[in-house]
């Protein structure tokens, strides 16, 4: 079989499955596991290169303003690979290629491959994401042993909580998936927020992130905040809150005052709907409960950062 995967968690998973020899195209973005390298590239991103999160969130709005997709599917890559099914989502236009994208690229093709698109919203959406792409590759035994570590992973991690955390209030966490303007993490990560012993703030199970004010942050009053801003890896996180100029009630907020503010690599544990969503939980954990002893937390996973710019990396 020869497969085409549209979006980085999608080829997580066929990865996961043991179908990465399978795989013949790729997206720009897909970087995990470093097998992948190599894979010819179907699709690219159209917004220019920058590093200004506030200029990326101006493009992107004035390109969905527009009714353009920020990506582009190469029409001809994809009909010389041949593929027999494509991978792609309809979740977020932004994250990642949608089905209109696909759709032009489609009538050029030798002959009309499988299509099939991933919609996920909550944790149980993304393990029944792996039954439906090992159903749709002949690997029902390996999803179902796949879902099952990772269901083990997330009640290890919840067991741990519930032993650290018992007869103690929950503490109030905000997940930052932007920064400039600020956007709070939804869909699945107010969910592993609660299996991680915290109490989301500003997130909504299911629902997804949106633009919030730094007003609103302050009258949440977080006392744990993890910044993991989507499609930055744990370098790229630092050099931004670096740069980052936070507004003077940022320095007022609890977890501010008591240094309880974490950054991590989101692309590997939170805003990729794939098997590694098992580990943010147990990062998520890690920051809430910084003397418990949680269970598979990735080393190096979870920096604690300091106002003044001097981070220390949490052992694990």
């Amino acid at each position: 079989m020869r497969i085409a995967s549209l979006l980085p968690s999608s080829t997580e998973i066929l990865f996961a499955l043991g179908l990465g020899d399978s795989i013949v195209g790729i997206t720009h973005e897909c970087d995990f596991p470093p097998e992948v390298r190599g894979k010819r590239v179907v699709v690219r991103s159209r917004l220019p290169q920058t590093n200004d999160p506030a200029e990326i969130d101006r493009l992107v709005r004035e390109f969905t303003s527009r009714g353009e997709s920020i990506y582009r599917v190469d029409a001809e890559a994809l009909r010389e690979l041949d593929p027999d099914l494509i991978v792609t989502q309809d979740l977020c236009h932004v994250c990642a290629a949608s089905p209109d994208d696909l759709a032009a690229a489609l009538a050029i093709l030798p002959r009309t491959p499988r299509v099939l698109s991933l919609n996920p919203h909550t944790l149980a959406d993304v393990w029944n994401d792996v039954f439906t792409v090992g159903a749709s590759t002949g690997r029902d035994a390996e999803a179902q042993e796949l879902v099952h570590e990772l269901k083990t992973k997330v009640e290890d991690v919840a067991r741990a909580v519930a032993k650290a955390s018992a007869e103690v209030t929950r503490p109030r966490v905000l997940c930052l998936e932007w920064l400039d303007p600020p956007f709070n993490a939804g869909h699945w990560v107010p969910e592993m927020i609660d299996l991680a012993g915290g109490d989301d703030v500003l997130g909504i199970e299911g629902k997804p992130s949106r633009s919030i004010s730094w007003e609103e942050i302050a009258a949440a009053k977080p006392e744990i905040i993890l910044i993991s801003p989507c499609g930055y890896d744990l370098e790229k996180v630092r050099d931004e809150l670096t740069r980052m100029n936070f507004p003077e009630a940022w320095s007022e907020l609890p977890a501010v005052l008591h240094g309880k503010v974490y950054f991590t690599d989101a692309n590997a544990y939170f805003s990729r709907p794939g098997p590694r969503l098992a580990e943010g939980v147990a990062v998520l954990a890690a920051a809430i409960n910084p003397h418990a002893a949680i269970p598979h937390v990735p080393p190096g996973s979870l920096v604690r950062w300091e106002h003044e710019s001097t981070a220390s990396a949490r052992p694990n």
